[in-house]
């Protein structure tokens, strides 16, 4: 599968296993950066950079690394076609593609331990959406309102 890899100056240290991770689990990895530590770089920019390359189908899945991960999920939610959310657990992380069909996947490098990410990166990444009837009939609605926000419909 091929995976877009982000972090800002706060997940940096962690950027590294994470995509040694990738790697071992035999993915493909887009790391849009940060490539160096920057104290000034802003999550954001990066958070677009993996929501984008997982909108257009250039990955097919994105991981964000930031100091709590709750900003890198609500930037990264606002690209459309995107479904990102913060998850220090397994059971959210394949949940959340399972019955949700997250497609980015955010962690706190300062809230989580190497360990515990791996096996989050390790859940969320062996998981598939379920295609059961009510998870498609929920998925199409969160699909309605990002449609009508792009038209400026209520």
């Amino acid at each position: 599968m091929r995976i877009a890899l982000g972090t800002d100056h706060a997940g940096f240290e962690l950027r590294e296993k994470v995509a040694r991770v990738l790697a071992d689990l035999g993915h493909d990895v887009e790391d849009v950066g940060a490539h160096s530590y920057d104290p000034e770089d802003d999550y954001p920019d990066f958070a677009r950079l993996v929501a984008e390359a997982v909108a257009k189908g250039a990955a097919e899945r994105g991981v964000l690394v930031c100091g709590s991960g709750v900003g890198a999920s609500v930037a990264a939610n606002k690209v459309a076609g995107v479904r990102a959310a913060m998850c220090h657990d397994t059971y959210s992380a394949h949940q959340g593609v399972e019955h949700d069909d997250m497609n980015v996947l955010c962690m706190g490098a300062r809230v989580i331990g190497e360990e515990l990410a791996r096996e989050v990166v390790t859940s969320f990444l062996g998981a598939a959406f379920s295609g059961e009837e009510r998870h498609v009939r929920r998925v199409a609605k969160i699909k309605a309102i990002e449609s009508a926000q792009a038209l400026g419909t209520p």
